[in-house]
C-alpha cells in the first residue's frame, strides 16, 4: 500500500452523489442554478470541477442518445467500469435472435400455447426501464411462433418522456397492432394506468401500488374504457393528471374486461431496469406465504422479466435476458484491503448505495467491514416534502465521520432527482436549498476530520425543470401559456468536486474526458491503493 494523500495516516473519504444534479448553462427552468445554494457556489469557486459524463455510452447505453439514471450510473460510481447495461443488452439479444432460442422465451411460449401471452410494462421509448420497440419486437416474434392471442397491460410514463405524450405511443402502436391482427392472431391493450399510481413501486415502499395494479392487470378490476385512447382522454379531463399519476383503466367490451390473466397463460414483464420491477414479480411469482396484499385469485402462469431483478434472490426465476456480470467492484476491493467502509441514504436511492454500488449485489462484503444505513422514506408527494429526508441522512452521517472509523462512506441524496421527476420547478429548487444546507454541515465534519470529500451526482434532471425547444433552444409552452414541465432525466454531465483543504500538494489533476466510473480509482488512489487495472482511470496523479 502506497501513502496515498495522507502520508500514511487513516482519514475518510467520502463520496457524496447529488443524485439528479447536472450541468446546464441555461438558467430558465435550471433549479440548480436558481436555487440559493452558497455551499455550491463555494464549490464552484474555490474547488476543483470535473465534468463528469454521466448517460450513454459513459453508463453502457447503446447511444449517447440515451438518459443516464440512477441503476447504471452507482454502477459505474461503484464498479469503476462501464459495462453494457440493460437497454443495450436486450437490444442486442433481440436483434442476434438469441433472445428468442433462450429456454425461458420456449417455456414463455409453450405456456401460452392454448391461452393468452400478456405483456406488461412501462409503454414508451425512454430506454430507462423499458422501450416499445423491445415489446414489438417480442409480439411480432410471438406471432411467428404461434401465438395466437396477445393482450399489453401498458404503464403511462411521462416521467422519462413528454409529461403529456402517452397518446403518442398508443396511436402509432394501435395501429401496429392492427397490422399483425388476423388470420387468427388477436393482440389487445387490455389496462393500463399511470407508472406512478400502480405497478411500479420500487423498495417496498408502497405495496398499494402493486395491489392496484394486480387488480387491474389481473383481475380485470377498475373503470372500464372501450380504449386507451378514450381512457386517457377521459382523465385528463377528469383530473388534469400528467400520464404518470393516472388512475388505472380496464379495457372492456360489453362490460367485460378483455384481458384478465388467467390459468394457462404466460405474462411477461418487459421492463429491463430492475428497481420497480421487483415487486411485481414477487406477486406474480410468490407462493402461498407471500403476504404483502390480498391477492384475492392467483393464476397458474408461466411468467418472465426482461432481466433478473435482483440476482442474489433471484427475482424473477425466469428472465429473457442475462444482466451484465459485474465483477471487480470497488466495495469489493476495500474490503480485499481491511477498509471500513459506510453507505447511507434514505429508502428511494438505499438500493443505489448498495445494491447497484455493488454490482447488482443485494449483500454485503464482509459483515464486519461494511454498515448500511437505510433511512425511511416520507410516503409523500415529494413535491409536497422536497427536503425529503436530507437532515436526517446528515444527522446520521456526520456522526459517522466523527465516530464511526471509516475509510471510504459514501451517501446518495435523492432530492434534485425524486423532486426533479415531479415537474414542480418550485420544489426542485426548495429541495436544492435543502440539499445545500446539509452540504455544508457535512463539508465542516470532514475538514474536523481532516478527511476528503468527492461531491458528484449520477446524472441530471433538476438541472432542466422546463422542455426546450430543440429548434428555438426556449421552453415550450403549455396550453396555459407556461412553459411546459420537464419529468425526465437529462443529458447533461454532472460536476464532480474534489474538496480537499489539506493535501492538495500531494496529486495533481489528470486532464481528460472522464465519467462515472473514473470516481472509484480516484478515491482509492486518494487512500494509498493501486487500482485494479480493469478501472477507468483515476482523475488524480500522486506527486
Amino acid at each position: 500500500m502506497a501513502k496515498g494523500i495522507f502520508a500514511g495516516e487513516k482519514r475518510p473519504v467520502l463520496t457524496i452523489v447529488m443524485d439528479g444534479v447536472g450541468l446546464c448553462d441555461r438558467v430558465e427552468g435550471n433549479a440548480v442554478k436558481q436555487a440559493d445554494t452558497p455551499t455550491l457556489d463555494m464549490l464552484f469557486a474555490n474547488y476543483h470541477c470535473f465534468k463528469l459524463r454521466a448517460h450513454g455510452t459513459a453508463v453502457g447505453l447503446p447511444s449517447d442518445d440515451d438518459m443516464g439514471n440512477s441503476e447504471v450510473g452507482h454502477n459505474a460510481l461503484g464498479a469503476g467500469q462501464v459495462f453494457a447495461q440493460g437497454a443495450k443488452l436486450v437490444s442486442q439479444a433481440i436483434e442476434s435472435g438469441r433472445m428468442f432460442e433462450n429456454d425461458a422465451w420456449k417455456q414463455i411460449i409453450s405456456g401460452a400455447r392454448n391461452g393468452t401471452l400478456h405483456f406488461l410494462g412501462l409503454f414508451s421509448d425512454g430506454n430507462v426501464h423499458s422501450h416499445i420497440d423491445h415489446l414489438k419486437a417480442m409480439i411480432t416474434r410471438a406471432k411467428q411462433d404461434g401465438i395466437k392471442r396477445v393482450r399489453v397491460h401498458i404503464l403511462l410514463d411521462g416521467r422519462d418522456v413528454g409529461e403529456t405524450s402517452a397518446l403518442e405511443y398508443v396511436l402509432p402502436f394501435e395501429s401496429f397492432l392492427a397490422g399483425l391482427n388476423g388470420n387468427g392472431f388477436d393482440a389487445r391493450i387490455a389496462s393500463g394506468g399511470g407508472r406512478m399510481n400502480i405497478t411500479m413501486d420500487r423498495y417496498e415502499a408502497n405495496w398499494g401500488m402493486v395491489e392496484k395494479g394486480w387488480h387491474v392487470h389481473v383481475l380485470g378490476e377498475g373503470r372500464q374504457f372501450a380504449s386507451a385512447e378514450e381512457a386517457i382522454n377521459t382523465l385528463r379531463a377528469e383530473t388534469g393528471a400528467i400520464d404518470q399519476d393516472l388512475d388505472p383503466f380496464v379495457i372492456a367490451e360489453n362490460g367485460k374486461p378483455v384481458g384478465t390473466v388467467e390459468d394457462g397463460d404466460s405474462v411477461v414483464f418487459f421492463n429491463f431496469r430492475g428497481d420497480r420491477a421487483i415487486e411485481i414479480s414477487k406477486a406474480f411469482e410468490g407462493k402461498e406465504g407471500f403476504d404483502k396484499f390480498d391477492r384475492v385469485r392467483v393464476p397458474d402462469i408461466t411468467y418472465a422479466g426482461m432481466l433478473e431483478y435482483d440476482g442474489d434472490t433471484h427475482v424473477p426465476s425466469r428472465y429473457l435476458v442475462a444482466p451484465p456480470e459485474i465483477s471487480n467492484t470497488m466495495g469489493e476491493f476495500l474490503v480485499a484491503h481491511g477498509e471500513r467502509q459506510l453507505a447511507i441514504s434514505e429508502t428511494q436511492k438505499y438500493g443505489h448505495v448498495t445494491y447497484f454500488w455493488n454490482g447488482n449485489r443485494s449483500g454485503k462484503f464482509s459483515e464486519e467491514l461494511e454498515e448500511y444505513i437505510e433511512i425511511p422514506s416520507d410516503v409523500v408527494p415529494f413535491e409536497q416534502r422536497p427536503w425529503m429526508k436530507c437532515a436526517e441522512i446528515t444527522d446520521v452521517l456526520i456522526d459517522k465521520i466523527k465516530n464511526g472509523g471509516f475509510g471510504f462512506l459514501r451517501v446518495n441524496f435523492p432530492n434534485g432527482d425524486m423532486v426533479g421527476h415531479t415537474g414542480s420547478f418550485i420544489a426542485a429548487k426548495v429541495s436544492m436549498e435543502a440539499l445545500d444546507l446539509c452540504l455544508a454541515r457535512i463539508l465542516k465534519a470532514v475538514d474536523e476530520a481532516k478527511g476528503v470529500a468527492i461531491v458528484t451526482a449520477d446524472h441530471g434532471n433538476c438541472d432542466e425543470m422546463y422542455e426546450i425547444d430543440k429548434k428555438t433552444g426556449a421552453p415550450k409552452l403549455g396550453a396555459d401559456g407556461k412553459p411546459k414541465a420537464k419529468t425526465s432525466h437529462t443529458l447533461n454531465p454532472v460536476p464532480c468536486f474534489i474538496y480537499d483543504n489539506f493535501y492538495s500538494g500531494s496529486y495533481t489533476f489528470e486532464e481528460g474526458d472522464f465519467g462515472l466510473a473514473n470516481v472509484a480509482a480516484t478515491a482509492v488512489t486518494m487512500m494509498g491503493y493501486e487500482p485494479p487495472k480493469v478501472w477507468e482511470k483515476s482523475m488524480i496523479k500522486l506527486k
